[in-house]
């Protein structure tokens, strides 16, 4: 039976040896803990690139595995607590204290720290100047131009990218075999493409999707990510652009008046899966064109099935090119 706990903190990584996808950033770190050299950080990067969980496995690897419970580590989030007196009160008595034992300072983590008010950060400034000896700082935010620049000139600055498709595979892979799970090839892409590169979208979808089946297929990932318009999108542009356009009416006729999709979520489902179709460039900028002039005819009262047509019409002209 496995754990009940959210799969995010069950796969979060113990050390930097775990990270993925930020290999230059693991390798600065640990040669920052192998020559003691560490100076204050900024980790800074889009949401569920694994900032926070870089900056838990340094402080582990670092101090070892009781690196909270001795006191060698604190980490408070900005975003619940944004104002000076945080500043004034917890940062500085946590950094103003000598640790007992380890390389001689403490490390304090700032998560979502340009949610800090400008107050805040000048304060901020100020205690990392007067507690730089007994205490390093790590601030990780989502957007570096939110953090003043008087900090920002006193942080080591690494910027993590969104995972690419390669490091949502491993996460994959390593779940399915822990969780006894049966992942679609396919599920991989589609999880990539919707997630954007941010993994711990993609550890709650996979264990959404894991309550209802050991098996994820694309159309269950579709359901549990509230994209079940996109299915149906993508197999009704497949069947006109494969010459089939009467069975693609007859799905677009099923998703609008048998399973009560909105007309919008379904235009709106064929521009994002334009994209992925293959076709030349030229023909996408003018599918993109019409699928805006469906919208709006849309928005104005036309009949939605005749409007959608339009768009499955011309998809199917193309498949005489193709052939």
């Amino acid at each position: 039976m496995t754990e009940a706990i959210p799969w995010i903190e069950k796969y979060r990584p113990k050390t930097l040896k775990e990270v993925i996808n930020q290999e230059a950033i693991v390798t600065a770190l640990t040669n920052a803990i192998r020559t003691g050299n560490i100076p204050h950080m900024l980790f800074t990067g889009p949401p569920g690139v694994g900032k926070t969980a870089t900056a838990h496995a340094f402080a582990r690897d670092l101090y070892g595995e009781r690196y909270i419970e001795d006191g060698h580590f604190l980490e408070i989030n900005a975003s619940d607590e944004r104002g000076i007196d945080v500043i004034r009160e917890k940062v500085k008595n946590f950094a103003r204290t000598i640790p007992m034992a380890g390389p001689g300072f403490k490390i304090l983590l700032l998560d979502e720290s340009d949610m800090l008010t400008a107050e805040a950060q000048h304060a901020f400034r100020r205690v990392m100047e007067q507690f730089s000896t007994t205490c390093r700082f790590i601030l990780a935010a989502n957007y570096f131009n939110r953090i003043i620049e008087p900090i920002q000139s006193r942080c080591a600055v690494f910027r993590f990218k969104p995972i690419e498709e390669d490091g949502v595979r491993q996460m994959v892979e390593r779940v399915a075999r822990n969780e006894g799970l049966e992942v679609d090839e396919q599920v991989v892409k589609e999880l990539y493409r919707i997630s954007e590169g941010d993994l711990r979208k993609v550890l709650n979808l996979l264990q959404t999707a894991s309550v209802y089946s050991k098996r994820i297929t694309v159309d269950l990932l579709y359901r549990v990510a509230g994209l079940a318009a996109g299915i149906e999108a993508r197999r009704m542009m497949e069947l006109a652009l494969s010459g089939n356009l009467t069975e693609a009416r007859k799905l677009l006729w099923q998703a609008l008046y048998v399973d009560g999709v909105s007309e919008r979520e379904i235009v709106s489902s064929m521009y994002s899966e334009l994209f992925y179709l293959s076709i030349p460039e030229t023909e996408k900028a003018k599918l993109f064109s019409l699928l805006g002039e469906v919208d709006y005819r849309i928005s104005q009262g036309a009949t939605p099935e005749v409007q959608i047509m339009t768009v499955l019409s011309a998809l199917h002209a193309l498949s005489g090119k193709r052939s």
